[in-house]
């Protein structure tokens, strides 16, 4: 049997929040929880009980806490939490008032900003006063064309703080990709830089800014960040330059609106690969009530703990990020490469600021251990207890390369879940080991299990459709102008009527854990053989040569059979005795079932602007059918070279 690859000494379990919040569940309810599978137990079972604790145990600021009910709890979807209750998030946010740094911020060049607590206080009261005095209301949107940068923290407070609606997109968006979300939602004011830095080099998105602003008839306001200079923020008319609009507005404290529970905070969007994007709600109270419960709970995070999670402004995980201040921790921003000007940045970050926690994308892991980088023989990381890992399923080897060349005694949690919650499914833990290749654990009061496509609950190690089966307060409160509702329940109840279907292929172990083996939609079913995307990534891109792979299923025959495009080390050529590598890595690994009909080098492997490999839109293209959106990735040129491929065609 299997060893688990950590796990945590008994000081480190005895000093953990969750060791300390059951206990306070315990004389709180009269329950005897002993273990974490008990606690999880109880939480699903009472969950009404569960999240009136987090606000209590997390000392939520709020009003009408003795009237907390749920209404339909039953009903998925339906169920309203508490909706009695009245708070504002940027007040959570903004509990601390002293010198202890709320925002470290680190860019490519490496010129630091510190911003404390009480600083970050007086900007957001400054720019709220300023917002109200140009006309922003409760619902109002207030939206973000900005990099990962301390503004764009302080903009959202100052806008939520007034009760506005957050939204945005980092800047390395297209304008027609910035149109196609902000031009569906109507804001009131944008927020912007004149240009931003990525690998060593300026990009100057004034055109883009223009055009923008000139097509969304709703704005009122305009602000430029000028990040590049202050010259070329001045090239916009009709804008007003972030100093100069706040100027002569005082930074005492003001009184944030409260307003109720589900109350809109954030629209976040689907990457819109196959149509526009979806415009997801997410309410006040749910999205601080669910991230406070993974910060303290599952990430273990404590008042003056640093966190950084590589991230931009387009990505659920910086919502994730911000609402850590409502814990007291510093939150830690970079913005530009993580490998400019070499692949030692963030660990040369983590010494100089001695951060405890840091969270980055499988991706990136596996980057590294391509690259051959040992941080463990380089630098320090004596502050470093947890490593989270996201945006696709880390590999077994992955956990393996963190513990033999990053750091030896340290957490590695992989979480999942996504946009469509703005929180996770599945997550870590400190107080329980880690099993290579698996994720720790389910999200407290998340009712997860596993189901065939009839609907029909899977034993463990088995194969299936992630479901969630009972509401929680972090549920999307609608999605943008769907009045009847019918896109949200289309989107994630209809499959499995009364159930949650996340739309993640995946299994639950004997040891309590899930792995995750991609997108269901992305599934191959060759011979109707249902095989997990990340199946095949783990061994082709074990091979050296390989650096990294994207596989779909192309009709063929009135079957299925598999396609993998890799991308090589430079200067490297495919050959017939590296296609029969890789095969036999995948045969002798995985299964004969797994192998490849056709594999095919490619100069580049599209994605999306969060560095997600799109699988669904190269099938589209490999069948001869459109992308519709293209200004939804990254890199949208890449899509051409899997047009027209002649291996692929028909003899």
């Amino acid at each position: 049997m299997s060893k688990p690859i950590w796990a945590p000494s008994e000081q480190s379990v005895q000093a953990a929040n969750i060791t300390h919040f059951t206990e306070f569940i315990q004389d709180k309810w009269d329950v005897m929880v002993d273990d974490f599978e008990a606690l999880h137990r109880w939480s699903v079972h009472e969950s009404d009980k569960f999240w009136r604790t987090i606000i209590e145990y997390c000392d939520v600021r709020a009003e009408n806490l003795t009237e907390i009910t749920v209404v339909h709890p039953e009903r998925m979807p339906g169920a309203t939490w508490f909706p009695d209750v009245r708070l504002n998030y940027a007040e959570n946010l903004l509990r601390r008032d002293d010198d202890t740094p709320a925002i470290i911020f680190r860019n490519e060049l490496k010129k630091d900003t510190i911003v404390s607590f009480r600083e970050l206080n007086k900007s957001v009261y400054r720019l709220a006063r300023a917002f109200k005095d140009h006309g922003v209301a409760p619902g109002d949107r207030v939206v973000g064309f900005m990099p990962n940068v301390p503004e764009t923290v302080i903009a959202m407070l100052a806008a939520v703080s007034c009760g506005a609606v957050w939204s945005s997109c980092s800047p390395d968006f297209g304008t027609q990709g910035v149109l196609d979300r902000f031009g569906q939602i109507e804001p009131k004011i944008l927020i912007t830089v004149d240009g931003y830095t990525y690998n060593g080099k300026e990009f100057d998105i004034t055109d883009k800014v223009k055009r923008i602003i000139g097509e969304l008839p709703t704005l009122k306001t305009s602000l430029i960040v000028p990040y590049l200079n202050i010259e070329s923020g001045k090239q916009i008319p009709g804008t007003k330059l972030w100093n100069e609009f706040q100027s002569g507005y005082a930074d005492d404290p003001v009184e944030h609106v409260r307003l109720p529970f589900n109350h809109p905070l954030y629209i976040l969007f689907s990457s819109g690969t196959t149509g526009k994007p979806k415009c997801i709600v997410h309410g006040t109270g749910g999205t601080l009530l669910q991230h406070l419960k993974e910060h303290r709970l599952h990430v273990n995070v404590k008042p003056g703990d640093k966190l950084l999670f590589f991230t931009t402004c387009g990505w659920m995980m910086w919502n994730w990020l911000a609402t850590a201040l409502a814990s007291e921790v510093t939150i830690v921003l970079y913005e530009g490469s993580p490998f400019h000007p070499n692949p030692d940045v963030f660990f040369d970050f983590l010494d100089d600021y001695d951060i405890d926690l840091f969270g980055i994308s499988a991706k990136y892991i596996d980057s590294l251990a391509k690259l051959g980088v040992r941080p463990i023989d380089t630098h320090e990381l004596t502050s470093l207890k947890t490593i989270m890992s996201t945006g696709s399923p880390l590999n077994p080897e992955g956990f393996d390369y963190v513990y033999d060349a990053i750091k030896k005694d340290v957490c590695l949690s992989s979480i999942s879940g996504g946009t469509d919650l703005i929180s996770c499914f599945v997550l870590g833990n400190p107080t329980l080991p880690v099993w290579r290749g698996e994720i720790q654990c389910m999200g407290l009061a998340m009712d997860v299990a596993v189901f065939d496509d009839n609907g029909n609950e899977l034993p463990n190690g088995t194969k299936g459709e992630l479901v969630c089966r009972n509401s929680f307060p972090s549920m999307p409160i609608s999605f943008w102008r769907d009045e009847d509702r019918s896109k949200y329940r289309a989107a994630y109840f209809e499959r499995f009527p009364g159930n949650w279907h996340h739309g993640d292929f995946v299994e639950l172990t004997d040891n309590g854990t899930m792995v995750v083996y991609g997108r269901s939609d992305a599934v191959l079913n060759p011979s109707g053989v249902r095989i997990g995307t990340a199946e095949i990534y783990r061994q082709a891109e074990q091979i050296d040569e390989v650096v990294e792979g994207l596989v779909i299923g192309q009709r063929w025959e009135g079957d299925t059979r598999v396609v993998l495009f890799v991308r090589l080390r430079e200067d490297v050529l495919l050959s017939d005795e590296l296609r029969q590598k890789i095969k036999l890595t995948i045969r002798n690994n995985a299964s004969p079932r797994h192998v490849p009909a056709k594999i095919i080098q490619v100069a580049d492997i599209p994605r999306t602007k969060n560095g997600k490999i799109v699988e669904l839109a190269v099938r589209k293209i490999v069948h001869g059918e459109s992308v519709d959106n293209l200004e939804a990735l990254a890199n949208p040129e890449a899509l051409d070279e899997y047009r027209d491929i002649p291996e692929l065609a028909a003899s």
